[in-house]
């Protein structure tokens, strides 16, 4: 088969030369290379037969677990666009997602009575006309109240055959959702070859290599840029087992690592944090280290502490990096089978420029801090719809990150502060404009900010600071309570404090800074 240039070949290579080995596995369940190839055929299939056209966009709110894969390469399969959903979002959010992104059919797992990720998908759905196909994978057999329809009986009666459709690696693949300063998010538009060219960073990344197959544990959400990417679509591009887990509980996880002999692992700083307090307490925990060989850490940076007990514990020193979902994400990485630099996110991946930048685009003086910007095959086509959004963020190629860093002698790049006022509360970005924007609509509040207090254990926790509104009588515990009701379980304040006034610009902008 020719090199890969869209995520189509990626597995379809893998299906054509390892269609025996194992592509996935969830628990006892475990889906071969051919069975993921055909299986995604099949969804392809379906998607035509409903008249699907390429380009046209098709949502996805599914957890960690092989469906999620499955789906995922049937619509590109089809010549269609993924748009994967957070699973947390609320009917509110849905809506807004499926509305700018302008899908046509949306997949959606049914969830449990602690995440009914259906009930919420399909009244997000109900209030989105352009939205016309919901199918809804089930969790059990029999179903109280049909929430869409039945995915497993719809894509059953289709054909395991390829579909006679050309990808190509300038098409759109996936629209990533980022949230921004300016309250909404936006959808971050990837080509196949901005992917494929992320997926291929496993050969410097951690020296993959399908003659001798990884094992990759993904406990990260698939939605997310790092899950997809580094673990889903490398582990697929190097013919390797990705082996699922839909819920980050550290004991369980050190098992399943144990029992499918894991060889590569990916995580955020909360969850290594967590990992060692579980290795600490298992007797056997040389069973699980002496097959690790890699480990990747972002969305934060991790302490140095961790670092040192990672290597102690288990024989590896973790890789860290550092992307956007704008930048399909990987950008830069430390190098493969060098000492770690602690605290940095080490140098651009290969084929990828960085630069240091200030407010006007221009280049800062060497050994200045400045605004990270980005050129190379990863960068996004653009933000989707939003032209003046993509052009204020891409200029001549390069992508400005809003990211602020300075670079050593050797090229080493560390993050020292963010331009926007983002908040990432244990690997989950999280816009305080967003929030602000949900609170200020209860009748109680007349002024809110919101802005991110240091935590041990998340990185970031989220607190709210409020004006109340004159005569308004509320407490802390209820405006969290209403808040969780409007947001993604992620999002919301933990932290309410009210204050008479808020420190502000002449122009009225809010200090965060005095506030923080």
């Amino acid at each position: 088969m020719h090199d890969p240039n869209t995520l189509v070949d990626l597995l379809g290579r893998s299906a054509s030369q390892y269609g025996d080995r194992t592509a996935l596995v969830l628990g006892d369940a475990r889906t071969s290379y051919t069975e993921l190839d055909e299986e995604s055929n099949r969804v392809a299939n379906l998607l035509i037969s409903r008249n699907i056209q390429p380009g046209d966009k098709v949502a996805l709110s599914c957890p960690t677990m092989p469906e999620f894969t499955t789906i995922y390469f049937g619509v590109l399969k089809a010549g269609a666009v993924v748009v994967p959903l957070n699973i947390l979002l609320r009917p509110r959010e849905i809506a807004y997602h499926l509305g700018d992104s302008d899908a046509v059919a949306y997949f959606a797992f049914e969830g449990t009575p602690e995440l009914p990720i259906g009930a919420n998908s399909a009244e997000g759905f109900a209030r989105v006309d352009a939205c016309r196909e919901l199918f809804v994978i089930s969790s059990s057999t029999t179903r109280a109240i049909p929430l869409g329809e039945d995915y497993a009986q719809a894509v059953q009666v289709h054909p395991s055959t390829p579909p006679d459709v050309e990808v190509n690696p300038d098409d759109s693949a996936v629209i990533l959702y980022t949230s921004g300063t300016t309250g909404q998010p936006k959808g971050a538009e990837l080509r196949h070859r901005n992917m494929v060219h992320n997926a291929l960073l496993g050969t410097v990344q951690c020296d993959a290599d399908a003659a001798r197959p990884d094992t990759f544990l993904c406990v990260l959400p698939l939605f997310h840029s790092f899950g997809q990417t580094v673990l889903q679509n490398t582990a697929i591009a190097f013919a390797g087992t990705l082996v699922l887990v839909s819920r980050f509980e550290p004991k369980v996880v050190l098992d399943v690592m144990r029992r499918e002999r894991v060889t590569v692992f990916g995580g955020v700083p909360t969850m290594y944090w967590a990992l060692l307090g579980a290795a600490a307490e298992d007797p056997n925990i040389d069973d699980v280290a002496e097959h690790v060989r890699a480990a990747f850490s972002g969305g934060a940076a991790l302490p140095h502490e961790i670092h040192q007990q990672f290597e102690r514990v288990f024989g590896v020193t973790i890789m860290e990096g550092y992307g956007l979902s704008e930048t399909s994400p990987t950008t830069a990485s430390a190098r493969w089978g060098e000492p770690a630099r602690v605290g940095s996110i080490g140098v651009p991946v290969p084929d990828v420029s960085m630069k240091l930048i200030d407010d006007d685009w221009s280049d800062v003086p060497e050994g200045d801090m400045g605004e990270i910007a980005i050129s190379g095959p990863n960068v996004m086509k653009g933000y989707y719809g939003r032209p003046e959004a993509t052009a204020e963020a891409i200029r001549d190629g390069w992508f400005r990150t809003g990211d602020l860093a300075r670079k050593d002698e050797d090229g080493n790049y560390y993050i020292i502060d963010r331009t926007k006022d983002m908040i990432i509360r244990g690997g989950f970005n999280v816009y305080p404009r967003e929030i602000e924007e949900v609170m200020i609509t209860h009748p109680a509040v007349s002024l809110v900010a919101v802005i991110g207090v240091p935590d041990d254990r998340l990185g970031e926790e989220i607190k709210a600071i409020v004006v109340p509104a004159p005569g308004a009588t509320t407490t802390s515990e209820d405006l969290v309570a209403w808040t969780k009701e409007q947001v993604a379980a992620y999002k919301y304040p933990r932290i309410v404090e009210f204050r008479d006034t808020l420190p502000m610009t002449s122009t009225g902008k809010i200090l965060k800074r005095e506030l923080a």
